[in-house]
């Protein structure tokens, strides 16, 4: 991905997706979502959080709650996203 198209992405986007895959799939795994967005959106949406995981960005989660509106659950014993709406 160019420089330009990472400055254009933001982190509804990034969120738009998980989303949508979500719906379309019933789980999205984490790691699954780090290494797509890694490749497809730009590493400035992950990060590294004090437990030595490599996690989404804030802004991404945040944006992601938004748009799911608690149709989505975390299964924190998968490290996965389940639809449950």
């Amino acid at each position: 991905m160019s420089d330009n198209q990472q400055a254009e992405t933001t982190a509804k986007q990034v969120a738009e997706w998980m989303v949508g895959e979500i719906r379309f799939r019933g789980i999205l795994r984490q790691e699954e979502a780090i290494a797509y967005v890694r490749e497809h959106f730009g590493e400035h949406f992950i990060f590294v959080n004090d437990n030595g995981n490599t996690s989404l960005e804030k802004d991404v989660k945040k944006e992601f709650r938004k748009l799911h509106h608690g149709q989505i659950a975390w299964d924190r014993d998968g490290f996965m996203w389940a639809w449950i709406g």
